[in-house]
C-alpha cells in the first residue's frame, strides 16, 4: 500500500484499533465501526520563501527546492516529472543580489523549497501534488505569494515583468525563453508569427511596449530578450541570431506559472517568461551563478528601460 492510501485509511488511534463495546440490535455487545482517519495537517508556510523588492521584476523559483520530509509522500503518477532544477533557487538569490549591488533595488522573489519528488510548483493542482489533498494549502500559498509579489511590483510600476527560473539539460547550451509559443509557432513566417502574440506570456506587452516594438520584434527583434543575452555573450533562442528552434531541437516554451501570471491575451499588468538555463556556466557553481547573475542585470536593466520605461530611481 502507498503512504497515499495508507494515510487515508489509518485508524484514529489505539481504542479505535482495541474497538469500544456497544449494544448491537439484538441486545448482544459489538464493536462501534471506527471513523474516517482525520486527514493529516501540514505546516506549509516553511516551504515557500518570499522576498520584498522595490522594482517591476518578479522573479520566481519553482524546481530549485532540495527539502524532502518523510511525512510527504513521494509524486509517483505517469506525467510526473521529479528531476529538480539544481541550484535554481540559488540563482535567483544571487541575481536578487547583484540588482542590489548594482542598481540599489532587488527583485521579488518567490521560491518553492521543497524537492520536485514531493510537489511540482508549475502545475495545475491535480499533478502539483499528485493527488494529495493536504498539500493543496502550499499550492494556495505558493501562488498567493506570487500574487502578492506582483501587485506589490506594479505599486512601483504600473506595469512589470515575471521571470520563471528553470533549468534544462538540452543539448543545445543556451537559454530557451518560453513565451508560450512552440517552437512550431516559432517557426512560422513574420507575418503568421505576429498575430500569435495574443496567445503568448507577454500579450499585453504586444500592444503597450514603450519602445513601440511589437509582435516577432518583442520575440527576436534587435531590443528582445533572447537578443539583448546574446549581445553579451549568452546564447538564447528565440533570437536574432536563433530566430526559432529547428525542427528537431529540444525546447520549452512555458508552463503553468507563465499561463496563470502573465498577460494571455491582453490581461493583467504583470508579463511572464519562463527562462531555462543550461547547466554549464551558468547554474553549476557559485561563482558560474555571479556571472550569470550579472549579465541578467545587465540585460533586464535594458529590457525594462526599453520596454516598461522604467529604470532605477
Amino acid at each position: 500500500m502507498t503512504f497515499r492510501a495508507a494515510w487515508r485509511r489509518r485508524a484514529p488511534g489505539v481504542l479505535a484499533i482495541l474497538g469500544a463495546v456497544a449494544c448491537a440490535g439484538d441486545g448482544t455487545p459489538g464493536l462501534v465501526p471506527p471513523g474516517p482517519a482525520p486527514t493529516p495537517v501540514h505546516d506549509v508556510v516553511p516551504w515557500v520563501s518570499a522576498q520584498d523588492g522595490n522594482m517591476p521584476l518578479v522573479l520566481v523559483a519553482p524546481h530549485g527546492g532540495t527539502l524532502a520530509p518523510a511525512e510527504l509522500p513521494d509524486r509517483d503518477c505517469p506525467a510526473c516529472v521529479t528531476v529538480n532544477d539544481a541550484n535554481t533557487r540559488l540563482l535567483a538569490l544571487a541575481i536578487a543580489d547583484a540588482f542590489q549591488q548594482r542598481a540599489g533595488v532587488r527583485p521579488f522573489v518567490v521560491a518553492n523549497l521543497l524537492s520536485r519528488l514531493k510537489f511540482d510548483a508549475n502545475r495545475d493542482l491535480a499533478e502539483a501534488t499528485d493527488g494529495y489533498a493536504p498539500l493543496t494549502p502550499l499550492w494556495n500559498l505558493f501562488h498567493t505569494r506570487i500574487d502578492s509579489a506582483k501587485a506589490r511590483a506594479t505599486r512601483v510600476h504600473p506595469r512589470a515583468l515575471l521571470v520563471d527560473l528553470h533549468g534544462h539539460a538540452h543539448a543545445m547550451q543556451r537559454l530557451e525563453l518560453g513565451y508560450r509559443l512552440t517552437a512550431s509557432t516559432l517557426r512560422l513566417p513574420d507575418p503568421q508569427l505576429a498575430p500569435m502574440l495574443v496567445a503568448s506570456s507577454i500579450a499585453r506587452l504586444d500592444v503597450d511596449a514603450v519602445s513601440g516594438d511589437a509582435g516577432v520584434a518583442l520575440l527576436r527583434g534587435a531590443r528582445s530578450l533572447g537578443t539583448r543575452f546574446s549581445a553579451v555573450g549568452v546564447p538564447a533562442v528565440p533570437s536574432a541570431a536563433a530566430p526559432s528552434p529547428l525542427v528537431g531541437e529540444a525546447y520549452f516554451d512555458g508552463g503553468y506559472n507563465t499561463d496563470r501570471h502573465g498577460s494571455l491575451g491582453g490581461i493583467g499588468a504583470v508579463d511572464a517568461v519562463q527562462l531555462e538555463a543550461h547547466y554549464a556556466g551558468i547554474r553549476d557553481s557559485e561563482a558560474a551563478r555571479a556571472a550569470f547573475a550579472d549579465v541578467f542585470v545587465t540585460v533586464l536593466l535594458q529590457y525594462l528601460a526599453d520596454h516598461y520605461g522604467w529604470s532605477p530611481p
